[in-house]
């Protein structure tokens, strides 16, 4: 993503947040999603509202750090990656994530 073009859609979220706390969140209207480390609130508002067509009230931002793994004797890490909980209006929702719930 370079900084002089607006990203496409697609490139700013990555894909959705699968978790016992990110569904739970749904019920109140809040919607997880990992996203493009460069991405910002603006972009990730815009295109959220591009591509499922709803209205965004509001993004928050947070970075997941890498976390070490250890299985035996073998060391790694647990890649990190940046993630937007987005809250749609009242009344809204995004279907992909209905059909789960």
């Amino acid at each position: 993503m370079s900084k002089s073009t607006t990203p496409d859609s697609r490139s700013v979220l990555l894909a959705p947040v699968v978790s016992e706390k990110s569904y739970s969140l749904i019920e109140d209207g809040k919607y997880t999603f990992k996203v493009h480390p460069d991405a910002h609130k603006t972009q990730v508002r815009q295109a959220v509202e591009e591509l499922f067509s709803v209205r965004v009230v509001d993004v928050k931002m947070l970075k997941v750090h890498a976390k070490p793994k250890r299985r035996g004797v073998f060391r790694g890490t647990r890649p990190g990656y940046k993630k937007a909980i987005v809250k749609l209006a009242p009344g809204q929702s995004i279907q992909i994530f209905e059909g789960v719930v």
